[in-house]
Order: C-alpha cells, then structure tokens, then sequence
C-alpha cells in the first residue's frame, strides 16, 4: 500500500474554494484553507524495491508424446486363408482328432496333449478339437486348484513344447463342437 502523497498547489486551491462553499454540519466548524507552502513538501521516501526472488526453475516440458502410426491391420487368422476362416464360421469344420480334458489333472491334461498331438502329426491330422472347458478370470493367488485351470494353462503349454512350430493357429471353435469351452488347433501340413 502507497503512503498518501499530499496535495498539489492546485489541489489544495481547489480544496479551499470547495470547503468555503459548504455550510458545515451542526457542531463541526469549517476546515481553514491551507497556507500555500513556499517550498515544495518532500516526497516521502519510496519504498525499497523489494529484493529479486531468483526465478524458479521452469518446470521441464514432459517430452511430447509421439503416437506412433497405426500398424497395418494383421490378417484376423495368421497361416490361415479366407476358406479356413468361412468353413469356421459356419461349423463346417470337422475335426480329424477330438481331445476331451475334462476330468483330468493339470499332470494327466499336459501328458494327454502332448500324446494327442504326437498322434496327430504321425496320421497328418489338420484339425485337432480340444475341449477343455470355459476360460476363467485369472486369480494371481490361485494355484491352478480352481476350475478352468487346464483352459487357463492350455496355450502356455502349446507355445513351450515340441509342437509349437506345427501348429498354424488356435482359434475358439464352433458352438456345435463346444464354442466358448473348446479350441480348434490348427496344424501345418506335412510335407
């Protein structure tokens, strides 16, 4: 807050001609007009500039994040064609082995999937249909007790063994050979 500057010489004249134009209040007196001044009052002393606080550091700019361009849309069935995916759809698909884990243990199901599909590959099998059950939400605590565990483990199992490079896809079958509960496994042609 600035301390009051006073009045200028031609301020304070046109105080004095306003003040002797008013009739003062009841018990009030009226203000007397201010001698001039001869000599200009001093200017009260300004207040020291306050002290420069450094400047904070400019927080650093998150770099801009960049989305990178779409990648081209893969094929809906990788190794597989159109008609693969039409007869599919249409359950026209018939499976050359059909493998059934329910039942089983997550010792027994793992030995029975590698059997089956060692059996597949010497009769040349395309289609293997496993049924292994709906696929379960994944607890971290769950120590494959529960049920759905085999389903749940299936595709890990698949893609660490031997088979691995036989197989062209995995793809959810059919509701007439079990939908949501059962995989085709699609193997590669021998040649």
């Amino acid at each position: 807050m600035r301390a009051p500057r006073g009045l200028s010489t031609g301020e304070q004249a046109a105080w004095a001609h306003l003040a002797a134009s008013v009739k003062p209040l009841p018990g009030k007196r009226r203000p007397e007009a201010p001698a001039a001044p001869k000599t200009p009052a001093p200017a009260p002393p300004k207040p020291a500039p306050p002290a420069k606080l450094p400047k904070p550091m400019a927080k650093p700019r998150p770099p801009a994040i960049r989305t990178p361009p779409p990648l081209p849309a893969p094929p809906v069935a990788p190794g597989l064609d159109s008609h693969w995916d039409r007869r599919m759809k249409a359950g026209r698909l018939e499976p050359d082995l059909t493998l059934d884990l329910h039942g089983h243990t997550l010792d027994t199901a793992y030995d029975r999937v590698m059997t089956a599909l060692d059996q597949a590959r010497a009769m040349q099998a395309r289609v293997v249909l496993v049924v292994a059950g709906r696929e379960r939400p994944v607890d971290p605590a769950d120590r494959m007790a529960k049920r759905g565990a085999i389903r749940a483990k299936l595709l890990d199992w698949l893609a660490a063994s031997r088979h691995a490079d036989a197989i062209t896809a995995v793809r959810r079958a059919h509701i007439r050979h079990g939908g949501e509960g059962a995989l085709y496994l699609i193997l590669k042609r021998r040649n």
